[in-house]
């Protein structure tokens, strides 16, 4: 991990490529909602991932009604990530290809492969970004593992306070 990406700051411009086709870019809710939730996941070989994402399909609806938009993200190439999204069956974009240099811009926790079975690139551990209206990291929360992530139900009653109370972005005094 090289940078912190800190509360407030704006999220960074970082383009990828998503299944299905086209591009997106990470940090830009689509047209109907005005905040965004990027999920950084270590990738199709991380049963821990799989069942994460899948807990946040269910909840996909609730996000909406909040105005946050969903991506999910892994440095996975095109092939991995469309096998694990045929096992995820989710309902919201996915993207590939995260770069090592675009782990570092996010502030991630980078691990090797422990072996060739597990995965054939370096890849990113868990982080959850939520960028407000303003394009600002709202919440954040990065891990060093598979096994810290925030809960689900937490993240949707804290995007409610934030936006029903105006309530500011934490963690700001340097």
């Amino acid at each position: 991990m090289s940078n912190k990406v800190r509360g407030g700051s704006q999220f960074p411009s970082i383009e990828l490529p998503k299944l299905g086709g086209g591009r997106i870019n990470l940090g830009v809710p689509e047209k109907k909602t005005n905040w965004k939730m990027v999920v950084v996941y270590r990738g199709g070989h991380c049963p821990m991932c799989t069942r994460y994402l899948r807990k946040i399909g269910e909840a996909k609806a609730a996000f909406a009604k909040l105005g946050v938009d969903i991506v999910a993200t892994s440095a996975d190439n095109e092939t991995q990530a469309l096998e694990h999204f045929m096992q995820l069956k989710v309902n919201y974009p996915v993207t590939y290809g995260l770069t090592v240099e675009m782990m570092r811009e996010l502030g991630l926790y980078i691990s090797r492969p422990l072996s060739v079975g597990e995965t054939n690139h370096f890849y990113s551990e868990p982080g959850v970004f939520i960028i407000n209206d303003r394009n600002e990291v709202q919440i954040l929360d990065i891990s060093n593992g598979p096994f810290a992530r925030p809960e689900i139900d937490v993240l949707l009653s804290g995007i409610d306070f934030i936006r029903d109370k105006n309530y500011p972005v934490r963690g700001t005094f340097d």
